[in-house]
C-alpha cells in the first residue's frame, strides 16, 4: 500500500489576493446533504414500525445511533476536507489488488442499489398516498425528478445542489415532526425507552433495521466526496484546522435535525399507532394517523415521505457514482447511473410485493454493509501517513473501534436469529 503523506500544514489555502475569509454559514452544507440520508423512506418504515409493533422498546436504538452517526460522519467528512480525497478514492488507491477491490465495490454497489431501492420505493408509496397513483407509476415519477436534481448538481455545482436538498429537508423535518407536537407523548414512556434492551428476535430484526438506516454506509461514502467538492477551492484565508472546526459545527447541526426526526418518527408511532391493527405498513399507518390525528398530519406525513424520497435517491445515486470513481476508476454519467439504478425499484413495485417489508428488508441489508465502510474509515483516519497532524487520537480512534463492535456484534446477532429462526 503507498505510504506517502499528504500535505496537511495549517497554512492559509487560497490566493494572498483574498482577503476576507467566508462567513460560518456559507461553509455549513456538505452535512446536511448527507444528512438527508438519515431521513430516507427506509427510516421512516424502520422507526414507524417499531413504534407501532414495540411501543417505546426502542427509543435507545435510535438515540445510540444517532450518537455514533455523529462520529462517522464527522470522520467521513474530515477525511475529505484534510485529504481532498474521498474514501472509496483513498481505498482504491491502498486496496492494490484489482480483485479485492473489486469484491470490495460489489459489496458497497449492492448497498448502494439497497439504498436506492427504499428511496425509490418510498417516493412511490407516497405519491400513491397523496394523489392515488399507481406504485410503478410514482417510482418513474420519483426517478424522472431525481434525475432532473442531479443534472442541477452536475451543471450548476455543489452549493446550487445543497440549496435543493436542505429545503428538502425543511420539508422532511416538518412533515414528519407536525404530529409530534399535535399529540404529544407520555415523557415517562419515552425515558423507559432509554434503557437498552430487547423483547424478540422481531425486536433485534427492526433494531438492526433502524441502525441500517441510521448508519447509512452510502453516507459514509457520500460525506467524504461532498466535504472534497464543497472545498475543492477554498476561500479566503481559510486553514485546514477552521474546515475542520465548521465541519464539526456542519455535522453536529445535521445530526441534530436528523436524530430529531427519527425520534419524532418513532415517538409518533408508538404514541397514535401501538395495537392498531394494519399499521405494518406505511399505507396503513397513514391511515391509522389519519383517523387518530386528523387529515392535516397524515398529508404532512405523505408530504414528508415525499421529499424523503426524492432528496435521498439524488444523494444516493451521487454516492454510487463515487464508489464506482473511487474503487474502480470508472466513471459513468450520472444520470445513466440513475437510469440503471431504477430498473430493481421499478421491477420490485410492479411485481406486487409488499413496498414496506420491502423498505424493512433494504435496511437490514444495509446494516450489514456498515462494517465494510466503517472499519477502513477508523483505520485511515487514524494513520499519520494519510491525514498527518490531522490523524485521530486515540480515544477517537477507541470510540470508533467500539461503535464498530457493537455494530458488527448486533449484525452477527441477528443473522443467528434469522438462520435459527428465533421468536
Amino acid at each position: 500500500m503507498p505510504k506517502s503523506a499528504v500535505d496537511v500544514s495549517a497554512a492559509p489555502l487560497v490566493p494572498p489576493r483574498a482577503t476576507k475569509p467566508p462567513r460560518l454559514l456559507w461553509l455549513l452544507g456538505p452535512a446536511l446533504v448527507a444528512g438527508v440520508a438519515y431521513l430516507d423512506p427506509g427510516n421512516v418504515a424502520s422507526n414507524m414500525t417499531a413504534g407501532a409493533q414495540y411501543g417505546y422498546l426502542l427509543v435507545w436504538v435510535v438515540v445510540a445511533g444517532n450518537v455514533m452517526a455523529w462520529l462517522i460522519q464527522y470522520l467521513s467528512a474530515k477525511l475529505g476536507v484534510v485529504t481532498g480525497k474521498s474514501l472509496p478514492e483513498v481505498l482504491g488507491e491502498r486496496i492494490q489488488r484489482r480483485p479485492l477491490r473489486i469484491a470490495y465495490w460489489i459489496q458497497a454497489e449492492l448497498v448502494a442499489m439497497a439504498t436506492d431501492l427504499a428511496e425509490i420505493i418510498g417516493g412511490a408509496v407516497a405519491l400513491y398516498l397523496l394523489f392515488d397513483l399507481p406504485l410503478i407509476v410514482g417510482g418513474l415519477i420519483t426517478g424522472t425528478v431525481s434525475m432532473i436534481m442531479l443534472t442541477l448538481q452536475s451543471r450548476r455545482g455543489p452549493r446550487a445542489f445543497e440549496g435543493v436538498i436542505v429545503s428538502l429537508l425543511v420539508v422532511i423535518a416538518v412533515g414528519f415532526s407536525a404530529g409530534v407536537f399535535l399529540s404529544p407523548p407520555d415523557a415517562s414512556s419515552v425515558a423507559s425507552g432509554l434503557l437498552p434492551r430487547f423483547e424478540d428476535a422481531n425486536s433485534v430484526l427492526l433494531a438492526a433495521s433502524i441502525l441500517g438506516a441510521t448508519i447509512m454506509p452510502h453516507a459514509i461514502y457520500a460525506h467524504s466526496a461532498l466535504s472534497r467538492d464543497r472545498f475543492a477551492v477554498r476561500a479566503s484565508g481559510l486553514t485546514t484546522a477552521r474546515l475542520l472546526r465548521v465541519t464539526r459545527w456542519d455535522v453536529s447541526i445535521a445530526m441534530l435535525i436528523a436524530g430529531s426526526v427519527n425520534l419524532a418518527i418513532l415517538l409518533l408511532a408508538a404514541t397514535n399507532l401501538a395495537g392498531v391493527p394494519g399499521t405494518d405498513s406505511l399505507e396503513g399507518a397513514h391511515a391509522a394517523l389519519e383517523n387518530s390525528i386528523g387529515p392535516v398530519i397524515a398529508t404532512l406525513f405523505a408530504v414528508g415521505l415525499l421529499a424523503s424520497g426524492l432528496a435521498s435517491t439524488s444523494v444516493g445515486a451521487y454516492a454510487g457514482a463515487e464508489i464506482m470513481q473511487g474503487l474502480l476508476k470508472v466513471r459513468i454519467p450520472l444520470l445513466l447511473r440513475r437510469l440503471i439504478s431504477l430498473i430493481p425499484a421499478l421491477v420490485l413495485l410492479g411485481s406486487g410485493f409488499d413496498p414496506t417489508l420491502a423498505l424493512v428488508l433494504s435496511q437490514v441489508v444495509l446494516s450489514f454493509g456498515i462494517p465494510f465502510a466503517l472499519i477502513p474509515l477508523v483505520v485511515i483516519t487514524a494513520r499519520q501517513g494519510i491525514l498527518g497532524q490531522y490523524a485521530n487520537r486515540w480515544f477517537t480512534t477507541a470510540a470508533g473501534a467500539v461503535a464498530s463492535v457493537l455494530l458488527v456484534s448486533l449484525n452477527a446477532v441477528l443473522l443467528v436469529l434469522l438462520v435459527t429462526g428465533a421468536e
